[in-house]
């Protein structure tokens, strides 16, 4: 059912929010996936998970550090996102899955919504909430992450067309998938790392020989 045909690229996001089963078929019906808006919301990922790691308030806060370090946040965000994506798209191309990997980086994008909004409200209550409060938080985080998956369910279900159980099964095996790839990344990281440290000890070696 198409409950409104002029929804602005930018309204999309808050549209699937409301309306998750329907919102995600309009959305593949129209074909108003956009990329720009999908990235925004990767950054917006990023930026408050950083701000959440830095100002939560101290009584809440179990990953405080003096010096900061960038690399692990976009790590756990921005590159674990296009993993994602990566692996999804590889998954479901194999399984019949008619999403382009456009379509999925958009739709998983849209899906993130509620668990960034969540992030951002307990960053803020955190400094006004006391130790026995924290329940709150809790609570609030787990609406996010069920709004997000509900969000990411229906999603996927809508942009590869399948049926509900195929769909729970494609999001346990691009979890699968994405461990594999990220084990495989680590393997070739560190035969790197190791050919550097042979070839420099040889040529430090050599400048040791010839002074």
């Amino acid at each position: 059912m198409i409950y409104d045909i002029n929804i602005s690229k930018w309204k999309w996001p808050f549209y699937v929010m409301r309306h998750p089963i329907e919102g995600f078929e309009d959305l593949r019906w129209k074909k108003a996936y956009s990329m720009k808006v999908a990235l925004v919301i990767v950054l917006a990922f990023f930026l408050v998970t950083v701000a959440q790691a830095q100002l939560t308030g101290f009584i809440f806060n179990r990953s405080y550090t003096r010096v900061f370090n960038v690399v692990p946040y976009f790590s756990s965000t921005v590159l674990l996102f296009f993993v994602w994506v990566v692996a999804n798209w590889s998954l479901c191309t194999l399984f019949n899955g008619e999403g382009t990997m456009r379509n999925i980086c958009c739709v998983s994008a849209y899906a993130l919504i509620p668990y960034i909004g969540s992030m951002a409200i307990n960053t803020i209550v955190s400094n006004f909430l006391l130790l026995r409060e924290g329940g709150f938080i809790d609570f609030i985080f787990i609406l996010g992450i069920a709004w997000s998956f509900i969000l990411m369910l229906s999603g996927m279900k809508a942009v590869h067309q399948y049926s509900v159980p195929k769909t729970i099964a494609a999001l346990f095996f691009t979890v699968v998938a994405m461990v594999i790839m990220l084990f495989i990344v680590i393997l070739i990281v560190a035969l790197f790392q190791q050919v550097y440290v042979f070839f420099y000890t040889i040529y430090t070696e050599i400048l040791y020989r010839i002074s």
